[in-house]
């Protein structure tokens, strides 16, 4: 399984940590799940600054994603989407979909994809229909928008700003690498803080 982050200056790095920390350290994997190749690919080689000040480096660039059923697709929410240097991972989001491939935005990468009309047809949320509505002028898809922090359909995830939490959670039940009793608890420990459920975490992990 291919796993691509796409890196973009402003990142805002709080909206993908959930998940690539689990996709990157599986330890949390069910037994005999596949190996996940987890990648930093950009619109060019040049190093990028996340919104947290971190220096991040793509390792290959926007041609290089595959376009396969196995691969998924992560889009971080950034203040620079709007720069045109952005469109040709907006068009291979779109061949993804298209191909049975998984593309996950969140934030402001989901106002990109409207602009894209990839939203226009697809179950989906973002950080509220009216920002779509007000940012995207290629928006039509208020029919298929839910009021939720994150929302899956067809193996399209969407998130607001503040679903992160949740977004990752989808993220991981559409690639089905934990098992049920360990993502539930996964999810609950870390929404709640609750310990008993970091036990089931632990005791599920080792099942």
């Amino acid at each position: 399984m291919d796993v691509y982050v796409y890196a973009l200056d402003t990142l805002a790095d709080w909206e993908l940590g959930f998940v690539t920390a689990e996709l990157n350290s599986g330890q949390y994997f069910k037994k005999g799940v596949e190996n996940v190749s987890l990648q930093v690919a950009g619109a060019s080689g040049k190093a990028v600054t996340t919104k947290g000040g971190m220096r991040v480096t793509p390792e290959i660039t926007t041609e290089e994603i595959l376009t396969s059923p196995k691969t998924v697709l992560l889009l971080p929410g950034a203040d620079t989407w709007k720069d045109p240097i952005h469109k040709p991972v907006m068009k291979k989001a779109a061949e993804l979909l298209d191909s049975g491939g998984t593309v996950a935005a969140v934030c402001v990468a989901t106002m990109r994809l409207a602009d894209e009309g990839v939203l226009n047809n697809r179950v989906h949320t973002s950080n509220s229909l009216d920002y779509l509505k007000m940012f995207s002028s290629n928006y039509n898809g208020e029919a298929y928008y839910k009021e939720e922090k994150a929302v899956a359909d067809s193996h399209l995830i969407t998130a607001g700003s503040a679903g992160a939490l949740l977004f990752a959670k989808l993220i991981l039940e559409e690639l089905q690498v934990f098992s049920e009793t360990a993502l539930a608890a996964w999810y609950e420990y870390f929404h709640t803080g609750d310990p008993q459920y970091f036990y089931k975490l632990m005791e599920a992990a080792l099942d």
